[in-house]
């Protein structure tokens, strides 16, 4: 015998998706993000019952696909002049844009290589067995644009342009590095901690090298789902958060310390 179906089932059903949808937080973040990230949402997740969906890449693509509506709450950028360009063209929140971090940039090589990193800093880049040095693009990589202010401070520059290879964003460049393809790579010290690279030669560029690395988050207007995305950042603001951030190599802008020593 047909029974109809219950109206208050038929409309809870048909809203399940829906609310699901709700329930997740599309965040955009720099390829530098890449093993902290993770971290940082599944510990939101646990206590708050949403989904955090995260893409990596090159700050200045996000920026662009953002700028052209690309469908995310959050952005998480290596560069916060990007997050400020948004604000300015009305695509995201001002009151909520937040320096959330300060990125290093370092060389790095395989163990094996033994370059002597630590010892030789910059000078190693005329040894004759590095013959390619991976990099960000710099042209919306924001570390592929420190690692060229930093040779340039150093007056390598002109030198080592033609051995320069360009990943697409400064995860890629980390890949060149770590699979021969580059001798050594300019990457960030977050990627450089990594279970898979923290075995390797490193060398921290000194801050004065480049410009500030300032990186910044800031909520995309236009989106629906605004109650946990700003929650997700706040957890990312919260002690708990920053300290996530500390152990994968992030300074916090407000206890920046002095440069550990180095030789050029």
């Amino acid at each position: 015998m047909y029974r109809a179906p219950n109206p208050l089932v038929v409309a809870l059903l048909s809203m399940w998706p829906l609310g699901l949808h709700a329930q997740t937080v599309h965040v955009a973040a720099a390829s530098d993000l890449q093993f902290a990230m993770p971290e940082l949402a599944e510990r939101y997740e646990e206590g708050s019952g949403a989904k955090i969906e995260l893409s990596f890449g090159s700050s200045g693509n996000f920026f662009a696909q953002i700028q052209n509506g690309a469908p995310f709450d959050l952005f998480f950028s290596a560069d916060r002049s990007y997050a400020e360009r948004l604000v300015a063209a009305g695509r995201a929140d001002a009151n909520s844009l937040y320096v959330y971090a300060l990125g290093r940039l370092v060389l790095w090589a395989p163990r094996e290589a033994n370059l002597k990193l630590a010892e030789k800093g910059f000078s190693v880049l005329a040894d004759p067995r590095v013959q390619k040095i991976a990099i960000a693009n710099p042209e919306h990589a924001p570390y592929g644009r420190a690692a060229v202010a930093a040779l340039r401070k150093a007056g390598l520059y002109e030198q080592l342009k033609t051995k320069l290879v360009f990943g697409e964003n400064i995860l890629q460049a980390a890949q060149f590095a770590q699979s021969g393809n580059a001798q050594v790579g300019m990457v960030a010290l977050s990627l450089a901690l990594s279970e898979s690279m923290k075995t390797g030669e490193q060398w921290i560029v000194p801050a004065d090298y480049h410009p500030p690395l300032e990186q910044a988050a800031v909520l995309i207007n236009a989106r629906g789902n605004k109650p946990k995305a700003v929650g997700f950042l706040e957890f990312v603001k919260s002690e708990a958060g920053r300290s996530i951030l500390a152990r994968y190599g992030f300074t916090s802008p407000s206890s920046a310390s002095p440069d550990m020593e180095h030789k050029p």
